[in-house]
């Protein structure tokens, strides 16, 4: 930060709040609240009553510009300017460190921020070596992408990556085998014929729904829209009727059960 000469800068008869202002690089509005708090005041006055500012109210000028430059409260500029050496130094250092705090929070932010970005465009912060194998090796890390394409502009797809966000590897590893151990028990429920309506069939429907809500808000209404898809894809049919032959049309029928049970019917619900 450098400042033309004092002496250069101002005439001898001084210089008006517009003139100072100009030279020192504020507003006249910053000029006239400084003066109202008492912070830097212009010396001098024309026979008409003008604010003059003379050389050394200019050097008081540029000081105090400086130190709110460097983010010194006003409140504290004016102690610094009459301070002995030593007290000046001991508040510029406790400045200096509040400064690095707020600068260690930004960059904080700004990577929180770049984690928030990356889960947006990409879904799950893990290397494609990774995602095979906390998800499996039946798992397609180009899957995410496809999601995204396909669901990105979505509320859920926000959702998603705000929580994969935050999330490591350690956290998806403990999502995965609370899925696992769900589809595990949905599976044994099939074979033996639970039926869909039943406390335990329901139970395991809300299993599922919750299991839904780890990455994203998951309505009833919201999980009978999920139950169809399944039945309707041939990717999810593949996959749960590979758990156990039929599990797919069970698995929407325990989902539409457990809907009418809190209100929802199942043939008018949608994606809310």
């Amino acid at each position: 930060m450098t400042h033309p000469s004092t002496t250069d800068a101002v005439p001898p008869d001084g210089l008006t709040v517009g003139g100072a202002a100009s030279v020192v690089g504020v507003t006249v509005r910053t000029l006239h609240h400084w003066d109202q708090v008492g912070l830097a005041r212009p010396s001098q006055r024309t026979s008409g009553g003008h604010r003059l500012y003379d050389s050394a109210d200019v050097a008081r000028l540029h000081r105090v510009r400086l130190y709110r430059e460097l983010g010194v409260p006003l409140g504290e500029i004016a102690d610094l300017l009459g301070a002995a050496a030593d007290d000046a130094e001991e508040s510029l250092c406790r400045q200096r460190d509040q400064v690095r705090e707020q600068i260690q929070r930004l960059e904080q932010s700004a990577e929180a921020l770049d984690r928030m970005i990356e889960a947006r465009r990409s879904g799950v912060l893990l290397s494609p070596e990774d995602q095979v194998a906390i998800f499996g090796e039946q798992w397609r890390p180009e899957w995410t992408a496809q999601a995204r394409d396909r669901w990105g502009d979505g509320e859920q797809w926000a959702q998603y990556a705000e929580r994969a966000a935050e999330r490591g590897p350690e956290d998806w590893r403990r999502i995965t085998a609370a899925v696992e151990a769900l589809h595990a028990d949905l599976a044994a429920a099939c074979r033996a014929g639970v039926r869909p309506g039943s406390a335990e069939a329901n139970d395991l429907a809300e299993r599922h729904r919750a299991s839904i809500g780890t990455y994203f808000d998951c309505t009833r209404s919201m999980q009978v829209c999920l139950g169809r898809s399944y039945v309707a894809d041939p990717g999810f049919r593949s996959f749960y009727d590979g758990l156990a032959p039929g599990l797919t049309a069970w698995l929407r029928d325990v989902i539409d059960a457990n809907a009418r049970e809190h209100g929802v019917d199942p043939e008018t619900a949608v994606w809310a």
